[in-house]
């Protein structure tokens, strides 16, 4: 494909998600039907796609509407790109610009606007992250870093380094968690090699690693990861020597691939249905990683950032909540319910926890910390809570 017919086909994925489908769906659906598109095309119009979304807003202002080709000639136009080099009308490029799409154009206001944002969302967001919001909202604009949890139970970071390099994949550490890498060169090559392939990393972003590394962990201790999604928790923690971890989500499917991980990763985890979890308590330490607005990754699943409304961010809400009654009583008297978020919202994050403890006045707020995208990790939020015994 030339690189104007990947912008072409980045225009037509975008009117079905702009229409509604969900933009794995599209991408996938593209796919299926260009089987003449090979892995570097496929690559290349998947990183215009997400591009777009992420700066939706912006580029529409830029190229004069919230259509799939107004959005990439935005895209063009912010990069500083001639558009007539891509909109050219031959072969399987664009059509060519008419007279209205070259003047409908302008520079996005300041504010939701420019830096990507619902506008619903502004107040709150700029109250939760304050002096920080433009940094933050820049951040979230550009595509993720890619990092990796070094398994401490199979390799040193260092030894974890030198096996990449020898693949062709340089890392560097990241100062959010000790176990953190970032992969500056060689990303594509990393599910097939070596390290990856032995259980010696796994992806996770630095701020999800560090959550884990806050953890009061010591040998002995049963510890759930109650809603474990992939599993990246639960695998972080079963890193820990003597530690008997569990795994619950209420979607089991979306736990399909732990055993696979945990056997590769020589980690045992048990994972537990929602009728067993109960039969299993008590437990020493809880990890609720809730479902939230996915607010501080919205680089890596940008779509999100336009789906979500004020209701759906109300029923979340209601959800963490009833979360946090459901596993409170699961905990032995002097354990640990760790509250985690990938959200940079107050209302999903501090808010949260001053609501259960106004609830719960015999639990205490031991511990609290936010990671923001400017640190160069995802948004994420998480809180120690304990009984006030002793």
């Amino acid at each position: 494909m030339t690189p104007a017919a990947r912008i072409q086909a980045a225009i037509e994925i975008l009117d079905q998600i702009l229409s509604g489908k969900p933009a794995e769906q599209a991408l996938t659906g593209w796919a299926r039907r260009s089987r003449f598109a090979g892995s570097k095309d496929r690559a290349a119009v998947r990183d215009h796609v997400f591009d777009a979304l992420r700066c939706k807003r912006s580029f529409a202002a830029r190229g004069g509407g919230e259509t799939g080709r107004g959005i990439m000639l935005g895209a063009c136009l912010a990069a500083g790109i001639d558009p007539e080099s891509w909109f050219t009308g031959i072969g399987h490029a664009p059509d060519q610009l008419n007279e209205q799409e070259r003047s409908a154009g302008r520079e996005p206001m300041v504010g939701p606007e420019l830096l990507d944002l619902p506008d619903w969302l502004w107040p709150s967001i700029s109250a939760s992250l304050g002096d920080r919001i433009e940094t933050a909202a820049r951040a979230l604009q550009t595509r993720a870093p890619v990092h990796l949890r070094v398994n401490t139970a199979r390799s040193s970071v260092a030894d974890a380094q030198s096996a990449l390099l020898d693949e062709g994949i340089t890392t560097k550490p990241h100062p959010a968690c000790e176990t953190a890498l970032e992969i500056t060169e060689g990303q594509r090559r990393l599910r097939q090699s070596r390290p990856y392939l032995e259980g010696v990393v796994e992806l996770q972003d630095a701020a999800s690693q560090a959550v884990v590394e806050a953890l009061p962990l010591s040998p002995g201790m049963r510890v759930l990861d109650y809603c474990a999604g992939g599993g990246g928790k639960a695998l972080a923690m079963a890193a820990h020597n003597g530690i008997e971890v569990f795994a619950h989500d209420a979607s089991a499917q979306r736990m399909k691939d732990l055993p696979a991980r945990a056997d590769r990763a020589g980690s045992s985890i048990k994972i537990l249905s929602t009728n067993e979890v109960r039969r299993a308590a008590p437990f020493d330490l809880i990890l609720c990683d809730v479902p939230c607005s996915g607010s501080g990754s919205w680089r890596r699943a940008p779509e999100g950032k336009w789906r979500l409304t004020p209701d759906a961010l109300d029923r979340t809400c209601a959800v963490q909540a009833e979360i946090l009654e459901e596993v409170a009583p699961l905990i032995t008297p002097q354990g640990v319910l760790a509250y985690a978020t990938c959200s940079v919202l107050d209302a999903e994050n501090g808010d949260q926890v001053t609501a259960f403890l106004a609830r719960n006045p015999e639990w205490a707020a031991q511990w609290q910390q936010r990671w923001l995208m400017d640190e160069g990790t995802d948004g994420f939020f998480s809180a120690h809570l304990t009984r006030g015994y002793g």
